[in-house]
C-alpha cells in the first residue's frame, strides 16, 4: 500500500483507491463516485476547504489506525429519508463537528453537520426552525424532533437534542422528516467517524445507538463481536412510523419496533416486522394498534446514517469498531436503509466488491435458509385488525435455553399480542434444536374479548412434517398447513392453552383404568345425535361439546349414572366438533365427530 498526501488544487475523481494514509490539503478535495476508498490508518482533512466527496454509494472505509481522524476539513456523504413531516427516522451520524483540530472523534451538531445539497458537491447549511413542520426546499428541519435515548425503559427518559444539544458519536437521534416529502435528501458533513466508539448500556434497559461510519456496519461482526454478546440481548431494533397517522399528537403516533438478529456465522437472518401501536402520554402502548404493510426490511449490513434500539443484558459499554466495517452498496440485496427499496444515489447498481456471503431471498422478502436449518413464521391476526408475527428456527445448535443470534425476546408485548415463552420471558423469534415430540407454548394476550385467527407462512425445510396448532381446551389439533386456526376468545391471558406440536395426539384417550373398546362415542347423524355407549356404567361428570372454533356449544352435567346417553345435535350447524368427557376420577376422554343434519 502507498502513503499518498494530496496537497494540490485540481480535483481528483476516483473510482477505487487504497491508502496506508490519505491527507488532503487547502482546497484539494477527493471524489469517490459509486465505490471505496480504503484507508489503513488515518484521514486528515487539513485545512477547512479540504473535502472528500462519497457520491453515489460511495464509502470510505478504515482499518486499524488508532491515530484517529485529524483536520478541520469535511466528509460529505449522502442519505435519503423516508418519512413525511408527522414522522420519525432513527439516524446516527457518520461524521462530527469541526470546531476543533484533535485525533477524536468529535460529536454531531444538527446545525453543523446537516447540509442542504444544493449541486453535486456543493450544500448550505440546514437551517433548524421553531414549529413542527419541516420543509424540503430550502432544507428546514423542524428542532423541535431531535431526541436521543440513552439508555432507559421510559418516554420521559428521552433527551432532548434540538438546535444547541449534541450527540455523542455512536448514539442515535430522531429526526421528522419534511412536508410533502418520503426522500428527503440529507448531506451530512463534517469529520468522518473512526476507530473504536463506545455506547453505554444498562440491564434490561434501551439505548438509541446506530451505524457511525460513513460505511456500512456489518451486523454480524456488531452482534457477536466478543464485547457486545456480553453486555445485550444480540437483537437490533428498528423503528417503523405507520405514515397514515398524520398528527404531531404523542396519543395519536402508531409505530412499533421490528427487530433483527442474524446467526455467527452470518447465514441466517432473523427479521420480524413491526406491529404498530398508538402511544399514550406516558409513553406506554395504547389499545388501538395495526400493521406495518411497508414492506420494509432490515439486512446485515447497516448502511450509513441508520439509527437502531438495543437492550442492554448488563451495566458496560458496547462497541462498534473498524473490524465491523464492510463496503457493501446500500442497493445490495443485503443491505438497506430501513425502507421499502434500496435508496441511494444509484439504485440499480447491485454490485458487491470482496469476500461477502449473499443470502438470497424468495418472493415476499423472506430469506431461504440452508438445508441444515428449518423455519416457520406465524401470522396471528387479532380481529383483523392487526397482525403479529412470530418466527420459530430449528438448528442442531440451538438450545433450550437463550440461543443469541437466534432468538429475539418481546420486552414490551402490546396490549393483544401473542408471543412464545421461555423462563417467563416473551419471544417473537425463537429457536430449537427440531424434536418430533417437541411441544412450544404460544401464549395468547387479549385486552378485549375478540376472534382469534393463527396461520402458518414461510415453511421451510419441513417437507412432508405436519406443524400442527393443539388447543388443549378443546383437545383439538389442527393442522396449519391444511387449514387456519380459529377461535373466539374473552379478554385474558391465555398462558397454557395453546402449543404447537408435530404430532396429532388427539386419538389417544386419557383412560388407562377400563378398556376404552367397550366406552364408545359417536356421532349418530341418521337420528341427529351424539350417542355415548358406557356398558360398565362407569361414573360420568361431564360431557362438553366444541365447535371447530373453540367455542362451547353444549355442556351437560350432574349426569345420573348410565349405560348410554343420547344428546340431540339437530340444532347445531354441519362441521366438525370435540367432544369431552370428563370423569369422576378426572381423567378425560375427547373425541372428534362431524355433524352433518
Amino acid at each position: 500500500m502507498k502513503k499518498t498526501y494530496i496537497q494540490f488544487f485540481i480535483p481528483f475523481f476516483i473510482f477505487s483507491a487504497t491508502y496506508a494514509q490519505l491527507s488532503v490539503r487547502n482546497n484539494a478535495y477527493i471524489f469517490v463516485n459509486d465505490e471505496v476508498i480504503f484507508v489503513e490508518d488515518d484521514v486528515n482533512l487539513e485545512e477547512a476547504d479540504a473535502t472528500i466527496y462519497l457520491r453515489n454509494e460511495a464509502q470510505l472505509v478504515q482499518g486499524s489506525g488508532t491515530t484517529g481522524n485529524s483536520g478541520i476539513g469535511e466528509l460529505s456523504v449522502y442519505q435519503t429519508g423516508t418519512v413525511h413531516n408527522f414522522a420519525y427516522n432513527y439516524w446516527a451520524s457518520p461524521v462530527g463537528n469541526v470546531l476543533a483540530d484533535d485525533n477524536t472523534n468529535r460529536n454531531f451538531l444538527p446545525t453543523s453537520n446537516l447540509h442542504d445539497a444544493t449541486g453535486l458537491t456543493t450544500s448550505n447549511a440546514a437551517s433548524l426552525i421553531t414549529g413542527y413542520d419541516g420543509v424540503s426546499s430550502p432544507l428546514q428541519i423542524a428542532q423541535y424532533w431531535l431526541w436521543k435515548y440513552s439508555p432507559g425503559t421510559l418516554y420521559s427518559e428521552w433527551d432532548y437534542v434540538g438546535s444547541t444539544n449534541d450527540v455523542s458519536p455512536g448514539y442515535g437521534f430522531t429526526m421528522k422528516g419534511s412536508t410533502g416529502s418520503l426522500t428527503q435528501l440529507y448531506d451530512f458533513r463534517g469529520k468522518p467517524n473512526t476507530g473504536t466508539i463506545g455506547t453505554s448500556v444498562l440491564n434490561a434497559q434501551f439505548t438509541l445507538v446506530g451505524n457511525p461510519y460513513p460505511s456500512a456496519l456489518d451486523a454480524v461482526d456488531y452482534i457477536h463481536d466478543a464485547t457486545n454478546s456480553g453486555l445485550m440481548t444480540g437483537t437490533l431494533y428498528f423503528w417503523e412510523h405507520d405514515l397514515t397517522a398524520l398528527s404531531h399528537v404523542l396519543n395519536n403516533y402508531i409505530g412499533g419496533y421490528a427487530t433483527y438478529t442474524i446467526s455467527s456465522d452470518g447465514m441466517v437472518e432473523s427479521f420480524v416486522p413491526a406491529v404498530f401501536h398508538t402511544v399514550n402520554q406516558d409513553g406506554t402502548n395504547g389499545t388501538d394498534t395495526g400493521t406495518s404493510t411497508s414492506g420494509k426490511a432490515v439486512h446485515r449490513y447497516i448502511p450509513v446514517g441508520q439509527g437502531f434500539m438495543i437492550e442492554g443484558t448488563g451495566a458496560g459499554t458496547t462497541f462498534t469498531r473498524n473490524s465491523h466495517r464492510e463496503y457493501y452498496r446500500q442497493s445490495g440485496v443485503n443491505s438497506e436503509f430501513f425502507r421499502t427499496m434500496g435508496m441511494g444515489d444509484n439504485d440499480t447498481n447491485t454490485q458487491v466488491t470482496g469476500t461477502i456471503n449473499e443470502l438470497t431471498y424468495d418472493e415476499n422478502g423472506f430469506q431461504i435458509v440452508g438445508p441444515e436449518y428449518k423455519r416457520f413464521r406465524l401470522n396471528i391476526d387479532f380481529d383483523q385488525h392487526h397482525t403479529r408475527q412470530l418466527l420459530h428456527n430449528f438448528h442442531s445448535s440451538a438450545t433450550d435455553g437463550f440461543d443469541y443470534g437466534l432468538e429475539s425476546n418481546n420486552s414490551n408485548p402490546n396490549p393483544a399480542d401473542a408471543y412464545f415463552i421461555l423462563d417467563d420471558m416473551a419471544y417473537i423469534t425463537q429457536a430449537h434444536n427440531f424434536d418430533v415430540d417437541l411441544k412450544i407454548p404460544l401464549v395468547v394476550v387479549l385486552d378485549a374479548p375478540m376472534p382469534l385467527t393463527v396461520k402458518i407462512h414461510d415453511v421451510q425445510n419441513f417437507e412432508d412434517q405436519p406443524i400442527y396448532l393443539h388447543d388443549k381446551e378443546t383437545e383439538v389439533y389442527y393442522d396449519l398447513d391444511e387449514q387456519n386456526f380459529e377461535v373466539n376468545l374473552e379478554a385474558g391471558e391465555y398462558t397454557d392453552r395453546f402449543e404447537i406440536t408435530f404430532k396429532d395426539e388427539s386419538d389417544v384417550l386419557d383412560v388407562t383404568e377400563f378398556d376404552t373398546n367397550e366406552f364408545t362415542i359417536f356421532q349418530n347423524n341418521n337420528f341427529s345425535q351424539l350417542t355415548i355407549k358406557n356398558p360398565n356404567s362407569i361414573d360420568v361428570k361431564s360431557v362438553t361439546l366444541y365447535d371447530a372454533l373453540g367455542k362451547r356449544v353444549m355442556q351437560e352435567v350432574n349426569l345420573n349414572t348410565s349405560t348410554r346417553y343420547d344428546f340431540p345435535t339437530k340444532s347445531l350447524s354441519d362441521g366438525l366438533y370435540v367432544v369431552n368427557v370428563t370423569l369422576a376420577n378426572k381423567q378425560t376422554i375427547n373425541k372428534k365427530i362431524i355433524v352433518a343434519n
